[in-house]
């Protein structure tokens, strides 16, 4: 693999733009060592300057946390014009939930907003295109229209109650679209619309059927009444039979998929011949166990809303496959049992660890497992491809444990399925990184694995072996294949695990180059005719804009869009410094920012300086990076304390993401201890490199950061002096399972590793003030996880501990009043305990 890089600026001059400061280790290029002709090692400055911070006035507690329309809406959605000259962006009403569209022409600095009798004639985000790129089709509001992208005419093609949704255009010319189960063809010519499938999901009519008891055997033979009737259904269904069979204008379409079952995914092939169908019992993910009391309502009731399963509930799952011929009307269930390791009793350390604690012995064997879709948390992409011509399929599933992924093919013939690709993982299978797809010139895959340890593209012949079209350490995500397959777009954190550009590499030979140098999060689109790049950035204290550039070269891009508001830029806000913070526990440093205060000096001494440690949620989520954060209030309520003299560290724990596999799954049943002692390594790097005195540091974060808030006063109690837990989970038997069961597996399965994570089994730990933020009517972390805490607290007789229950909050808080006096109760604390 070869990379040309466009830019010629060093890793230095990188960092010197970026806010990057390294300290107590060294970097290089992020490359393989059985790379060739790979990125040279470049240097870096072990401490280099930070950007200026922004504006003069300084922020309040109240500005930080009023409802951020005072900031500027940013644009959201956006997506190209079907003739690639302009930008369709949506952008919140100021005052208001409501999104206006806007269009806006790439050569000009000025958008129009769309006027709603106008809203169904600009496309969509995804938006499908015929074989010759002359006609777009897309839905707005559940109908299906087709645009002529040269004389830019509009056609509707559904206008109905119903919702259609998938439109696709067929290789002979037509638009297929689903309507619910039901698939329908759409002849653009004549206008005729037929129904290629019904999935049905029902068990099949048996049809008339014959007396089976003695006692109705003898009522058809003494009751000539009974056999007539008998006779005449049995001419009807005949009839029927013979007039779908012989008459070609009526739609035979129905296909029984069983009852009490639910259509996962499905995709109908480009010659609108076939669908593969993927079936799953209908068990919701909700039950009626679960609920959650909200206690302000409109009429003053409570109403108690039905909440999601917990993790404890969950029982093993597995997927039907059926692929389903058009043309024979033919229905078959595909076995699982072709795959590698579908039978693997791959979880028999973890059970033999549990079997060993009960007095047990556990003798391990095999077994079918479990087995469903992938269900990638950050790509649209269906995971069932079909190739260009119909005549191969891909399908990508993951087992129920977690612990495999395979990228399967479809034998028509032999009516089996054949394993493309197989990756296993003893901790689990990232949710993320899960991107494949068809070249569309031959019968060849390409897919994203983590096989290397970090997110890296291949390609595979159906026959042939997988060769890898990148390779270092950083992590690849969002492909766009070209129409001619000259490249394949990514996005990627090449040259600081925190900065995100976008590159291309020729799928042939293997030759990447770098298209964007932005220097901050940049995200992608590629235009409808490949000329063109519309990008999403943003910087470290910058929110996001819209910006164009040229697809096929490294040039200066053009901004679009300025949506941030002159009382924003007026704000002093601290920009923070990267730091990597050796770590004690892995040859890789903990990255992080860090707020310095106005009249810090470097090299000052004393350990005078108070600190606090804010903790992501999420987990695996990054927020060390060079891009304007999510947190963007704890971003302004970090500046406001850097003010009042506090250094704040940001940290990008284990479990972060970003920086691969490896530092993802070190969590792996036993989440909280990792990351705590990642904490313990910032406030040992604040202490020898802040002035910082140890005993005059607290913590706070939300959801997962609040979990870590936990187990740090609970497990490290001399770490802080305080902190603050917001929307957090105190026992992860209690949350979901998508989230939990990759890294803790069940809780049936492996307790050992739920008591090893959950802070409620530690709360005995804490000497130290906590305040608990709690939101009453959040869905996500129930608000039950605070009160057994609480219980458990009092029972414990613990006096340093406070709660703060928040009404009419969900897991995200909306209110501005809410968000203040949250953060209030945050900074008195810390006002009183540092």
């Amino acid at each position: 693999m070869i990379f040309n890089f466009s830019s010629s600026k060093t890793l230095v001059a990188l960092a010197v733009a970026s806010s990057i400061v390294l300290a107590g280790c060294s970097a290089t290029a992020n490359t393989s060592s059985s790379q060739q002709n790979a990125l040279p090692a470049t240097k870096v400055a072990a401490v280099v300057n930070t950007p200026a911070d922004t504006g003069s006035q300084n922020i309040t507690l109240e500005q930080a946390m009023a409802h951020p329309d005072w900031m500027g809406n940013q644009p959201e959605n956006a997506f190209w014009s079907a003739d690639s000259t302009t930008v369709i962006y949506a952008q919140k009403e100021r005052g208001s939930t409501l999104r206006d569209f806007y269009s806006q022409a790439i050569t000009s600095q000025t958008a129009q907003q769309v006027a709603l009798n106008k809203l169904h004639m600009l496309g969509a985000k995804n938006a499908v295109y015929s074989k010759d790129k002359s006609l777009q089709a897309y839905t707005f509001k559940g109908n299906v229209f087709v645009k002529n992208i040269k004389t830019n005419t509009i056609k509707q093609i559904t206008q109905t109650s119903a919702a259609e949704s998938k439109p696709q255009f067929l290789n002979d010319g037509t638009l297929a679209y689903r309507q619910g189960n039901v698939f329908f063809k759409a002849d653009l010519v004549t206008g005729l619309t037929s129904e290629l499938a019904n999935l049905k999901l029902v068990n099949k009519p048996e049809g008339v059927t014959e007396p089976s008891t003695y006692i109705a055997k003898e009522q058809h033979k003494l009751i000539k009444f009974v056999a007539l009737e008998q006779k005449n259904k049995k001419d009807r269904q005949a009839r029927n039979e013979l007039l779908n069979e012989q008459n070609t204008s009526i739609a035979n379409t129905a296909y029984y998929l069983g009852d009490g079952n639910t259509v996962a995914e499905v995709q109908l092939s480009p010659n609108g011949d076939a669908l593969l169908v993927v079936v799953q019992k209908q068990t919701g993910w909700r039950s009626d166990g679960d609920i959650m009391p909200n206690y302000i309502t409109d009429d003053a009731t409570i109403d108690p809303k039905k909440a999601r399963r917990r993790v404890a509930d969950a029982k093993e799952e597995t997927s039907e496959l059926v692929y389903i011929n058009l043309k024979d009307k033919s229905q078959k269930s595909l076995s699982f049992d072709t795959l590698p390791g579908f039978d693997e009793d791959v979880l028999a350390s973890v059970k033999k660890e549990n079997y060993a604690r009960e007095g047990k012995t556990y003798t391990s064997k095999k077994a079918p497992r479990g087995i469903n879709l992938i269900m990638d948390w950050g790509f649209e992409q269906s995971p069932i491809v079909w190739n260009d011509d119909g005549s191969h399929v891909a399908i990508m599933l993951e087992a129920w444990d977690n612990k495999d992924r395979w990228l399967a093919t479809v034998d028509f013939e032999n009516n089996t399925l054949v394993s493309q690709h197989r990756l296993h993982d003893d901790a689990w299978i990232a949710y993320a990184f899960n991107d494949f797809g068809w070249l569309h010139n031959s019968n060849t895959l390409y897919y994203l694995s983590e096989e290397s340890g970090y997110s890296q593209l291949y390609k595979k012949p159906l026959n042939g072996k997988a060769t890898a079209l990148t390779q270092g350490q950083f992590e690849v995500s969002n492909l766009t294949l070209t129409r001619d397959d000259s490249a394949i777009y990514y996005k990627a954190n090449v040259e600081h695990p925190g900065l995100y550009e976008i590159y291309r590499v020729n799928p042939q030979t293997g030759n990447s180059e770098q298209i964007t140098d932005l220097n901050g999060m940049t995200d992608y689109t590629l235009s409808p005719d490949e000329s063109q790049l519309l990008l999403k950035h943003s910087t470290i204290t910058m929110p996001n804009e819209l910006y164009v550039a040229d697809a096929k070269a490294n040039t200066q891009a053009t901004r679009l869009t300025h949506t941030v508001s002159d009382e924003f830029l007026s704000k002093k806000l601290t920009a923070p410094k990267i730091v990597a913070v050796p770590s004690s526990h892995t040859s890789q440093p903990i990255y992080a920012k860090v707020y310095y205060p106005a009249d810090y000096v470097e090299g000052e001494v004393g350990k005078n300086r108070k600190a606090v440690i804010f903790n992501h949620g999420a987990g695996y989520l990054q927020n060390s990076h060079m891009g304007f954060s999510v947190y963007f209030r704890e971003f302004m309520f970090h500046s406001l304390l850097a003010d009042e003299g506090y250094i704040v560290m940001d940290m990008d724990y284990r479990a972060s993401k970003g920086y691969g596999r490896d530092w993802r799954t070190a969590i792996y049943r036993q989440m909280g201890t990792p990351e705590t002692q990642d904490l313990a390594d910032g406030v040992k790097w604040m202490a020898k490199n802040a002035n910082v005195d140890i005993k005059a540091v607290g913590t706070y974060g939300g959801s997962y950061g609040g979990f870590m808030t936990f187990m740090a006063l609970f497990t490290a109690p001399e770490l802080f002096q305080s902190g603050a837990a917001l929307r957090p989970v105190t026992d992860w038997a209690h949350y979901n399972t998508g989230y939990t069961a990759n890294i803790l597996n069940h809780p049936d399965v492996d307790p050992i590793a739920y008591e090893r994570s959950s802070p409620i089994y530690y709360a005995e730990g804490l000497n130290k003030r906590l305040l608990i933020n709690a939101p009453m009517v959040d869905d996500n972390v129930f608000f039950q996880d605070s009160v057994r805490l609480v219980q458990r607290l009092i029972e414990l007789e613990k006096e340093n501990f406070e709660t703060a229950i928040f009404p009419v909050e969900p897991h995200g808080f909306v209110q501005p009043s809410s968000w203040l006096d949250e953060y209030r109760r945050i900074h008195k604390l810390f006002k009183e305990t540092l």
